[in-house]
């Protein structure tokens, strides 16, 4: 039986939680335990499908819809003139590829963009748009799957040990109030 190391391997790394799952890990590890179907990642596509099928020894499927559709490579792209510069969109960002601080414009890394889309719902403007990467000029080639992880992995760790230090600074004011 293939692990979760395994599948994970085959994921695509966009982190896009479209799958139904927080990641891709979380997926995988749903699909090694039996408890959930190959057809449920839109960014892999049919290739990833094949991929998991031949790994797990199951048929193909076709992409679930109620997943999204397999489409072009995205990647967010911010209208500069139209950012206010709330920074809602920097902690979606599971790889931490928008960069910019509060009150001031912010950007996509377009090498770091995998496309997850996770940026766009909390823009209180609207003034970021996924484009297919090929339609840009010059845009770089999309992130390899193993920076994509390594990236999510340093945001998870940047996050919780800010959430630590958000913890110890509100103990210690606790402490200093009794």
């Amino acid at each position: 039986m293939a692990s979760a190391h395994d599948i994970d391997a085959l994921l695509p790394q966009t982190q896009c939680t479209r799958c139904g799952y927080s990641g891709c890990r979380p997926y995988a590890e749903a699909l090694a335990a039996g408890l959930a179907e190959i057809n449920q990642c839109p960014p892999g596509g049919a290739a990833t499908i094949g991929a998991l099928a031949r790994l797990l020894a199951r048929a193909p499927l076709a992409l679930n819809p109620a997943n999204g559709v397999e489409g072009p490579e995205l990647v967010a792209q911010i209208d500069e003139e139209a950012c206010i510069g709330c920074a809602r969109c920097l902690p979606p960002c599971p790889v931490d590829a928008i960069v910019g601080a509060a009150k001031q414009m912010h950007t996509v890394v377009l090498a770091l963009c995998t496309g997850c889309e996770l940026c766009v719902a909390p823009c209180p403007v609207d003034c970021i748009a996924m484009v297919a990467r090929v339609s840009l000029p010059a845009a770089p080639a999309a992130p390899e799957r193993r920076d994509n992880r390594t990236r999510y992995t340093a945001h998870g760790v940047r996050l919780a040990q800010r959430s630590e230090q958000r913890a110890q600074l509100v103990a210690a004011r606790k402490q200093a109030e009794s």
